[in-house]
């Protein structure tokens, strides 16, 4: 079962990487079959999406020909995001997609640790205060075990303090990793499961931060000629790697390629040296079969009479190779891969497609389906269709199939009720600290879930058994962009949905909270509760059902709390005993396929002594928070501001003016009519701006006073303060103590101000362990009758996350401009 279920991990894997645009299918066949013929296998080691090296990927993969995989010890949670609101694990997702989406173009694969990333840290201590080093450790070895590199190739160094605290600690536990995968006596957990294993060297992708790295004396290092051009792909290396590299949108990391040479070193840190070349010595893997000799002989044969004009006259070559291969009992991990991408060579040589349909992307479990089952071969070669199965139907065809003349059968699929939803993986438990709560050992690693329904296809060529992997998919035509294919995704019966993430109990606030149930079929009867409060605290107002639309709605008035804040959970229990408290959200973005996970319906309930005006707030978005949606759950009334809004004579409507996160950075509007915002205070507005990254700015001006934006950050959530208690934004109308800086999430800020103008005054200073404390988190002024705050605070994380002390403050902000 453990080998069946990595040889459907690997089926999967290889057949839905496509093929390079750039080339014709022939001589891409033809170097799919270079790869298939090269063994050695790297493994490159980084901390997050996009600190990998696709250039280099780029060059393994496709100018040696290695097996390629990239390990991120994190899915990037804890970054920015350019091109919309979603931070935190959903953030994660988009990031998982664009890595998965980066690798199709490079020829890599990708694997991740169970980390997750916490947001900034300066160094490894302050990295490992939050991260189990030891159960990161274990990961670490248990991916080498289980994909068994020649090579390791770490993108950082070990050297603390020189980049990203996560940086410099995926180089540390990849450096320890590398001889304790060898040790029978480390982690002796994982050997039922995988061997022991040795790679030959670790390497260090050796750089200098703003020029090419320069060799010290005494080094054993190598030059890859990483510009070079690639017939068969039709482009370059460097062109690949620009392409993969802009796969992360999300970063703002559109690349152009460079044009001619390009150079990339690799510095020996451990393991065998080498004279002339990283991979001298390192034995083709064929040599350990006992029919090795044979099989090389045989892809070599096939190499030399490659036929690009008929590739259908490369099968009978084909086909020898999987007869000397399925010979071969052994389950060596390479072993099973070639075989899986051989029958993928075998399949292209044909021109075989294979698609399984339907006609919706959502389901449920309990669901009826009925989906297509289609297979088409082009060639004339006679391709025998045995039977399409899955786990949950049958379907025996016994067909054959060529001339271009498709297979089609119909499936119906009965999906049993307590069939899983399509949660991702690492988000199905609460989180282990810093870390995902992964406790099967077959999915750490994975990049993602494997296909919620797929089906096998059994085939039969010239007498040779052939799988084929099928995942069910909503396919469709779309007027703009055509052909679309989605992943067919299962979702709750009953969805629970709140409109609010958190409910503030402070005065002008409302204390309703409106919760929609909808049912996928029909209506249910049941009971709604809310489980953490006491029937004494909460009161359901009305209930009304909308027959049309399948929903039951809910008003409930929150009548008290006994605690600052909590969590409350929503529960809807139906009569039959079942209890659904699920909430169904959705990722889309063009470039990525679309993502669902499902959070447990809860809120976030804030009691706290707060005066809040309920005033009228213009908001300027940025790169995209969910600031003003807690504004409005504060009682605000929060307008979003159009590019024409950005006028002194129409923002004089609203008290306050507040710019999101890195507005300055995205938004030329708003960089543009700086003048009119800066009037608009000077005739007594109030305009708060959140933090914006030093480059690129729009503009300089972003203040009635010049300051510059510096990479100073402060990462540790809890760390000291030093406050000026009297300052206006802190004394009032609601009071700020030591106390409102405690239970912050994340980090206190990023990407302070320095060298701000006198006019300015600055009465927050933070301070990370073993460093001074900075100002700039927080600059204020008086400009003629209004005020102006610029705050890199992390109000995006603290305000979404209901941190009752950030909001008060926060609303101080806000109550400048009464």
């Amino acid at each position: 079962m453990k080998n069946q279920k990595w040889w459907l991990f690997c089926l999967c894997y290889l057949f839905t990487v496509p093929i390079f645009a750039q080339a014709n299918p022939s001589s891409q066949l033809y170097h799919k079959l270079l790869r298939f013929q090269e063994t050695k296998r790297i493994l490159f080691v980084a901390a997050h999406p996009d600190d990998e090296n696709t250039r280099l990927i780029a060059y393994l993969a496709n100018a040696e020909h290695a097996e390629v995989a990239y390990l991120s010890l994190t899915r990037g949670d804890g970054g920015q995001n350019l091109i919309g609101s979603e931070l935190g694990i959903e953030l994660g997702m988009i990031r998982t997609q664009e890595l998965l989406r980066a690798r199709e173009t490079d020829g890599g694969r990708q694997f991740f640790t169970r980390a997750l990333d916490f947001g900034f840290s300066k160094n490894p201590d302050e990295t490992f205060n939050n991260w189990d080093k030891k159960k990161l450790l274990s990961d670490v070895v248990w991916i080498i075990r289980k994909y068994q590199p020649d090579v390791i190739v770490n993108r950082f160094n070990t050297i603390p303090g020189t980049t990203h605290g996560h940086h410099t600690s995926s180089a540390m536990l990849s450096v320890e990793a590398f001889e304790l995968a060898a040790d029978k006596n480390a982690f002796p957990e994982q050997l039922k499961y995988v061997s022991v294993w040795q790679p030959k060297s670790v390497f260090w992708n050796a750089y200098n931060w703003g020029g090419q790295y320069e060799p010290e004396e005494g080094k054993t290092y190598h030059k890859f000629l990483v510009g070079e051009y690639n017939p068969l792909l039709g482009t370059t290396y460097s062109k690949i790697a620009a392409d993969s590299r802009t796969m992360h949108k999300s970063q703002g990391f559109g690349s152009t390629s460079q044009i001619g040479q390009g150079n990339d070193f690799i510095e020996l840190i451990k393991g065998s040296p080498f004279k002339s070349h990283p991979f001298e010595g390192i034995d083709s893997r064929w040599n350990e079969l006992p029919n090795g000799a044979e099989i090389t002989k045989s892809i070599e044969a096939v190499l030399s009479s490659f036929d690009f004009i008929q590739p259908e006259n490369n099968l009978q070559g084909l086909l020898k190779i999987k007869a000397l291969l399925d010979t071969q009992k052994s389950t060596a991990v390479w072993l099973t891969e070639k075989k899986v991408l051989l029958d993928g060579l075998i399949l292209e040589t044909l021109g075989i497609k294979g698609e399984f349909n339907i006609k919706k992307e959502i389901g449920y479990p309990g669901e009826k389906i009925n989906a297509e089952f289609v297979f088409n071969n082009p060639a004339q070669s006679v391709v025998k269709v045995q039977s399409f199965d899955g786990t949950l139907f049958e379907t025996q065809i016994a067909k054959e199939a060529s001339g271009n003349i498709p297979v089609t059968a119909p499936v119906e699929i009965q999906i049993p009720k307590d069939y899983p939803v399509s949660q991702p993986f690492w988000l199905e438990k609460p989180l282990d600290g810093a870390l995902f709560n992964i406790t099967e050992p077959e999915k750490i690693g994975k990049p993602n879930n494997s296909p919620s329904i797929f089906g096998v296809v059994s085939l039969e060529i010239d007498g040779q058994k052939i799988r084929m992997e099928l995942p069910l998919q909503y396919k469709y035509n779309d007027q703009v962009d055509g052909e679309i294919k989605q992943p067919f995704t299962l979702v709750p019966e009953v969805n629970v949905h709140l409109d609010k993430a958190n409910l503030f109990l402070v005065e002008g606030a409302e204390h309703k909270l409106h919760v929609e149930v909808s049912f996928r079929d029909k209506i249910l009867d049941g009971e709604l509760m809310l489980k953490g409060l006491s029937p004494s605290q909460y009161r359901i107002v009305s209930v009304g059902k909308d027959d049309r639309r399948k929903r039951t709605l809910y008003t409930i008035d929150i009548l008290d709390s006994d605690q600052e804040k909590k969590q409350v959970l929503v529960t809807f229990q139906s009569k039959d005993g079942r209890e659904f408290n699920l909430d169904t959200k959705r990722i889309s973005y063009k470039h990525i396929p679309n993502l669902t996970y499902f959070t447990s319906t809860s809120f976030g309930l804030v009691k706290a002594e707060m005066k809040v005006s309920g005033q009228k707030i213009g908001y300027i978005n940025g790169a995209g928070d969910d600031v003003a949606e807690v504004l409005k759950n504060l009682g605000y009334q929060v307008s979003i501001l159009e590019d024409s809004d950005i006028q002194k004579d129409r923002l004089k409507a609203f008290s306050t003016v507040i710019i999101g996160i890195r507005a300055f950075n995205v938004n030329q509007a708003l960089a543009s009519n700086v003048d009119q915002l800066m009037e608009y205070v000077k005739e007594g507005g109030n305009v708060i701006v959140q933090y914006n990254t030093g480059s690129p700015l729009l503009t300089k001006d972003l203040g009635p006073y010049p300051f510059v934006i510096s990479r100073e950050r402060v990462t540790v959530e809890n760390s000291p303060i030093q406050v000026d208690y009297s300052h206006p934004v802190l004394a009032g109308p609601n009071k700020i103590t030591a106390k409102d800086f405690e239970g912050w999430v994340q980090e206190r800020g990023l990407y302070f101000t320095a060298d701000w103008d006198p006019n300015y005054s600055a009465p927050i200073a933070f301070q990370d362990p073993g460093e001074k404390f900075f100002g700039g988190s927080l600059i204020h002024t008086k400009y003629g009758a209004g005020t102006y705050t610029y705050s890199s605070i992390s109000w995006f994380r603290q305000l979404p996350a209901g941190v009752p002390g950030a909001v008060k403050l926060f609303v101080n902000l806000i109550e400048q401009g009464k």
